[in-house]
């Protein structure tokens, strides 16, 4: 791995982290699980993660007047366009999927047809529209960004559902075959330290 990619997944991995670092406290009170890594009991599994911002949005585009950010929509330069969704993944023997919360990248006509149908009921009929990945994911390798997806549009109020193409690449098959509850406390257990070292850093800052 050259050293470019390698902080690309570890800025990738810092992002992720420190939206996880920030709902800690918020999280609802879930099955516990034991931790691979120290052994001990946490007090809740959890089965999402999302991305503030799509891999190419930096901090000094917040005062730019063509690029936005909210937490539904990007605009990058009034060039690139940008929705959140979810990859959702279900877990065997469970009735709740695991879900990755992430950015596509969408051409212009099919972001603007998204947005005019934002807040029209009955929008979740409209076709799927095609898109990038523009999230990068720590965990998986090769790199999750620029994987072809499907974007499709929920009811209002929720998030539009990914739907990655049937390749080789472990994210897409996990999606298609499912994992397993040791998949999502390995997970768990990666970005639960990684937040931890975050936090003692932060703290030292």
């Amino acid at each position: 791995m050259t050293v470019n990619n390698r902080n690309r997944r570890t800025e990738a991995l810092n992002r992720i982290v420190r939206a996880y670092v920030a709902r800690l406290d918020s999280v609802a009170e879930e099955v516990g699980y034991i931790c691979a890594s120290c052994r001990e009991r946490h007090e809740e599994l959890p089965m999402s993660y999302a991305a503030p911002a799509p891999e190419y949005w930096t901090d000094d585009l917040a005062d730019s007047d063509d690029s936005d950010l909210s937490a539904d929509q990007c605009v990058i330069k009034g060039e690139w366009f940008f929705v959140h969704g979810l990859i959702e993944i279900p877990v065997l023997g469970s009735d709740e999927p695991f879900s990755w919360g992430v950015w596509v990248s969408l051409s212009k006509g099919s972001y603007d047809r998204m947005i005019e149908l934002w807040d029209t009921p009955g929008r979740e009929h409209e076709p799927p529209h095609f898109g990038w990945l523009s999230t990068q994911l720590p965990v998986y390798s090769p790199t999750t960004l620029n994987l072809k997806t499907h974007l499709h549009t929920r009811p209002i109020g929720e998030r539009p559902f990914i739907q990655l193409e049937p390749t080789d690449h472990p994210l897409a098959v996990e999606q298609r075959t499912g994992i397993t509850r040791a998949r999502v406390e390995q997970i768990a257990d990666i970005l639960l330290y990684s937040a931890q070292d975050l936090a003692e850093c932060q703290g030292q800052g």
